[in-house]
Formats: C-alpha cells, sequence, structure tokens
C-alpha cells in the first residue's frame, strides 16, 4: 500500500499540523493491518464537511458574520459524536483531524458511536451571553438537518459548557415540535444530563494511570504527578488523583506553574485560584516557569490543556515515567520517537481522556431510555471500558510489537474497518 506521510518524512514546519500528525499516525497503523489502499482511502476520508457562515447582530447592532463547521469524519458504527468548540483559531484542518481522533476514539473504547467535531470562529471572551446565544442558536439551525441522535451528536469543547448545550437542544427541540434531550450531550441534570459526566475526563485519566503504574509497579502513593492545565479535565484529575493517594507536585497553567515537592493540597489551590484568578502566588507551593515545571522530575505528566505541547524541540527534556495525555493531541509524531528511546509509557489520547466520550455515551442512552443512573453505577461502568480498553491497547502492543498510540490506532482501524466491511459499501 501506499503511505501518504511518515515521522521522518514531517517537515518542521508541518510538525503541529493536527491534521498531518493524525494521518501519519492512521498511516502507520493502517501499513501494520495491512489494509488495502481502498479501505484506507473510506477511512482517512471524512463522509462530510460542513461549513456555515453565521449573520449575528450585535449587542450594539452591529451585524457580524462567523464561520463555523461541523465534520462528520465516520458513520460506519453509529452517530457521529464530537464536541463544538468557540475559539478565534479553530481552523478547518483542526476540526478534521479532531473529528477523525473521535472516530478513533469511539472505536478504542468500542461504543457505537462514530467520529464528529464542530467549531465557530469567534472569541466568546469579547461576547455577551446574548450574543453567544444568538451565535449558537443560529449555528445550530444551519447544521440542523445533519445532526440529532440518530445522526451527528455534539457536545462541549474548548470555550462551550452545559449551558451552551441547552441551547442547542432547545433550538433543535423547537424545529422537531418535541423536546429532543438525546441531541447532545454534556447537558445540565435537569435537562438529561448524566452524573459523573463533569468528572469523566478526569477519572478516566486517574483510571488508566493505575492501569499503567500496576504494569510498571509503581505504588499510586508513591507516585509524583505533575499536571498541564488546571480546568475541568486537570483539575478534576488532580481532585481526584489527590484524593487517591497521589502527590501532585506541581500544576501548570497559562499564566504560571505552582510546585510543591511534598504535593500540593489541591482543595486550598482551588480556592487561592476562585480568590484571586490565579495558581500564582500560592501559599502553599512556589512559583515556577511553566515552561520549565513540564520537565520536572516525576512519575507521570498529564499534560491536559492544549494541543502540541510535546514537540520535537523539547520532548527530550521530559522527565517522566508515564504520560497520560489528558489532552487531544498534545504529542506532535516527531516527538513520538523520542519518547520511545526516552522509554517514557505513553497512554494516547485516544485512550486517555476517552472517559469523557465513554460517559457522553452513557448520557445518551439514559436519555432514550428515559431511566438515569446513580453516580455509583456511572463510574463502575465507566471502570469497565476504560480498564478493558487498556488492557486491549496493551494486548495489541505485546502482540505487534508497537508502541501504545500505534496500537491504540491499529486497535480503533481494525473495529472501523471490521463494520464497513461487515456492512458493504451501498451503490
Amino acid at each position: 500500500m501506499s503511505v501518504l506521510t511518515s515521522p521522518v518524512s514531517i517537515a518542521v514546519e508541518n510538525e503541529k499540523n493536527p491534521w498531518v500528525a493524525a494521518a501519519v499516525r492512521f498511516d502507520e497503523a493502517a501499513s501494520r493491518l495491512r489494509l488495502d489502499d481502498g479501505m484506507c482511502q473510506v477511512l482517512r476520508t471524512p463522509t462530510k464537511e460542513i461549513t456555515v457562515n453565521i449573520p449575528v447582530q450585535l449587542d450594539d447592532g452591529r451585524l457580524e458574520v462567523f464561520t463555523g463547521y461541523r465534520v462528520q469524519h465516520s458513520l460506519a458504527r453509529g452517530p457521529a459524536k464530537g464536541g463544538i468548540r468557540f475559539a478565534p483559531d479553530v481552523t478547518i484542518d483542526e476540526v478534521r483531524a479532531l473529528a477523525s481522533w473521535m472516530t478513533w476514539k469511539c472505536a478504542v473504547v468500542n461504543i457505537p458511536f462514530g467520529g464528529g467535531k464542530g467549531g465557530v470562529i469567534c472569541d466568546p471572551n469579547l461576547m455577551s451571553d446574548s450574543e453567544l446565544e444568538k451565535l449558537t442558536r443560529r449555528y445550530t439551525a444551519e447544521i440542523i438537518d445533519f445532526i440529532g441522535p440518530e445522526r451527528d451528536v455534539p457536545a462541549p469543547d474548548v470555550n462551550t459548557n452545559e449551558k451552551i448545550m441547552a441551547w442547542i437542544m432547545d433550538t433543535y427541540s423547537m424545529h422537531a415540535r418535541h423536546t429532543v434531550t438525546a441531541v447532545v450531550t454534556g447537558k445540565p441534570l435537569s435537562l438529561g444530563g448524566s452524573r459523573g459526566r463533569p468528572e469523566a475526563t478526569g477519572r478516566g485519566c486517574m483510571m488508566v494511570t493505575l492501569k499503567a503504574l500496576e504494569r510498571l509497579g509503581i505504588p499510586p502513593e508513591l507516585c509524583r504527578v505533575v499536571i498541564q492545565g488546571f480546568g475541568n479535565v486537570g483539575g478534576m484529575a488532580a481532585r481526584l488523583m489527590a484524593d487517591r493517594g497521589f502527590k501532585i507536585i506541581s500544576i501548570i497553567e497559562y499564566d504560571g506553574a505552582v510546585y510543591n515537592p511534598q504535593g500540593l493540597n489541591i482543595a486550598e489551590l482551588e480556592l487561592h485560584r476562585k480568590v484571586t484568578g490565579s495558581i500564582t502566588g500560592f501559599s502553599g507551593g512556589e512559583d515556577l516557569d511553566r515552561q520549565e515545571a513540564m520537565f520536572l522530575d516525576c512519575d507521570v505528566l498529564l499534560p491536559a490543556a492544549t494541543e502540541n505541547v510535546i514537540t520535537s524541540s523539547n520532548a527530550n527534556r521530559l522527565r517522566c515515567k508515564i504520560l497520560c495525555e489528558g489532552a487531544n493531541g498534545p504529542t506532535t509524531p516527531l516527538a513520538d520517537e523520542i519518547l520511545a528511546d526516552k522509554k517514557i509509557f505513553v497512554i494516547p489520547d485516544i485512550l486517555a481522556n476517552a472517559g469523557g466520550v465513554t460517559v457522553s455515551y452513557f448520557e445518551w442512552v439514559q436519555d432514550r431510555q428515559g431511566y438515569f443512573w446513580n453516580e455509583q453505577l456511572v463510574n463502575q461502568r465507566l471502570r469497565e471500558i476504560m480498564e478493558e480498553s487498556f488492557d486491549a491497547v496493551l494486548h495489541y502492543a505485546d502482540t505487534h510489537g508497537v508502541n501504545n498510540r500505534i496500537a491504540a490506532y491499529m486497535l480503533a482501524l481494525d473495529r472501523v474497518a471490521s463494520a464497513i466491511k461487515l456492512r458493504g459499501i451501498y451503490a
């Protein structure tokens, strides 16, 4: 088969292109699975790419047109599933890559969804609630023929939240003329949200980290953790890991980092940030340069913020034993080889942060049943899926002699390709 790209052939200037990164991992996994060119083309190509232009009347009376995207990468195993982000730097390449990652993520944890992703180019920090609601509702109206419980189920992502999901659900329901709670996940509990959903991604990161520690023979109470990001994923992972006995020695945020070799008190740090607006200046630790904090000696590094934070220019400086990728795409393909040389145990993003989409799946199931589970049952079922998926990825890695990331891609591609072969090609 022809391979379009390989890690050694990526130009450094393209290293941070998420679509290129997704293609590199795809190509290596497909080559090892010996998938033919036709199947590779089907798996690689998004099913639909939707671009919409969204006119919004701002509070001062001006009209502004925003551009939005929705990409449905694969529908082979079920409806598309993936978040919607509002950010000024959204690009179609980014949305394509994230949609493909969602396909593989859902397949890795074996839930019956394909991959989707959406984005709107805007700066929500400069917009009022009224403007954001108008933007959300008009964006929903523009893509309404392509979403739905059986078609494509959006969720929160960067700069979106349960309030925005409620607006999407209401807009869709008004057009459907009846309430359709299962059209989105990540909703408020009172509108059909699931217990355990806010904690799910961070909790899933902790669950697979525990499995990795078990494999490496490191007791959790002796484990030193550095977490980049103190938002929903990083903050929740920090809180849950601290409760479990992990020693969180550093938290890194956009405006600085805080460090305590004896372990930070996460509850007090959260209160400090709530009062001051920053993690810096915390009396329970010392301030560090945010870049240098990434290279602290630790057992686990958990990047839980943005893409492309571990690259060919800094991967050789990492001093962790385990890299648990709480964010989407935090590591570039050129960095993968460096991590392998350093024998860092990588828990790849499409496994590590799949707790969020897994509990989103639970929310969708509960909405469709009209029957809701308690948090204990949600967490029990999440643990079963995360641990089984971790074991399945490690089995692929051991069987095929590949790193964990390529093993996760091989498992995912195999499952999606099998579904396509069983369904056949409609003509």
